[in-house]
């Protein structure tokens, strides 16, 4: 009996630790039919943050990426402006559930990149990385911006 309680206890333990790492301000997570995958974001939550975004950089990890927040849904739009890395936009609503994904925005291309209205966020992760993940519209982000009324909550 006392090992079984010991077993519970390390399960939740663990399942604790998990959530925790889960809502981190520096960490979103993404799941879908999938699984699960983690990326390591910096915040873009100015207006200089977000007009720099990416821009100027040759390479970045694959568990790596930015996300670019709003404080009210509205239309996004993005361009490749001085970025030299192929991204895919993760385009997501306040619910953080992904609406649109744009795959291999090409670099210096300044043709606005539309995610359509009523956005919040936009994951920007190296090009192609979503089709190989699987990550599609429907997919649910967990991340503290999106607080008690997400689809996936911290």
């Amino acid at each position: 009996m006392k090992a079984r309680i010991g077993l519970v206890a390390a399960a939740l333990i663990v399942a604790a630790t998990h959530a925790w790492a889960a809502c981190r301000e520096d960490v979103v997570w993404l799941r879908g039919d999938w699984g699960e995958t983690s990326f390591r974001v910096e915040l873009a939550t100015t207006v200089a943050q977000r007009s720099r975004g990416l821009m100027f950089r040759d390479s970045m990890a694959d568990d790596v990426g930015m996300l670019f927040l709003y404080q009210r849904p509205q239309a996004l739009s993005f361009w490749m402006r001085n970025t030299y890395i192929p991204l895919d936009l993760i385009f997501l609503r306040p619910d953080g559930v992904v609406a649109h994904v744009h795959h291999r925005a090409r670099p210096l291309d300044e043709t606005p990149i539309s995610g359509g209205r009523g956005l919040v966020a936009v994951l920007e992760i190296n090009g192609g990385l979503a089709q190989q993940i699987g990550i599609a519209p429907g997919t649910q982000m967990r991340h503290p911006f999106f607080g008690g009324d997400a689809a996936w909550p911290c």
